[in-house]
């Protein structure tokens, strides 16, 4: 029977109980709430890329960053109502040309440069930003717990062309 409810199996059918067998009441524990949230169908993270327009110059720094925020979710686990607090752990940026980088914060628009690269040499690159989420979770009404373990979801990429420019001089 324990068997069954680990595998979240009707312990019924699992088990071929008698209709009128007692089940005693099922314990959700860590375990099965790390599963479960391992499981959940998480967004990715949003890129933002600034100069917007899909085009960035050689030798300037170009910002990143990624609005995901937190997010509750319910989920029903053993007949039981859990719900899920999840958040961003951690972010990796991959800038599309070999370059990486780990932060714990989602940078930020322009003028607070908190997440930046400096493309070397022109031509098409396509970076992406991938979140971890960690997640606190509680059964009914019960205390907050954290769940075991993080799950990292992947981003989509971005087009951008990295172009040089020539300085001209104009005068009056």
């Amino acid at each position: 029977m324990r068997e069954a409810i680990v595998l979240q199996a009707d312990p019924f059918e699992y088990c071929d109980l008698p209709p009128d067998a007692v089940v005693p009441a099922a314990t959700i524990t860590p375990g099965i709430v790390a599963s479960a949230f391992r499981r959940l169908p998480l967004p990715g993270a949003e890129l933002v890329v600034q100069p917007p327009g899909g085009r960035t110059l050689v030798n300037f720094d170009t910002n990143f960053y990624t609005e995901r925020g937190e997010m509750t979710r319910v989920v029903h686990l053993l007949g039981q109502r859990v719900e899920l607090r999840i958040r961003p752990s951690s972010y990796g940026w991959r800038f599309g040309d070999g370059a990486s980088q780990q932060s714990d914060g989602p940078g930020a628009r322009y003028p607070h440069l908190e997440i930046t690269h400096r493309y070397l040499r022109k031509g098409r690159v396509q970076p992406s930003v991938a979140v971890t989420y960690a997640a606190d979770f509680r059964v009914g009404d019960g205390p907050w717990r954290p769940v075991a373990g993080t799950v990292t979801i992947p981003g989509r990429t971005e087009a951008l062309r990295v172009v040089t420019a020539r300085p001209v001089l104009v005068g009056d």
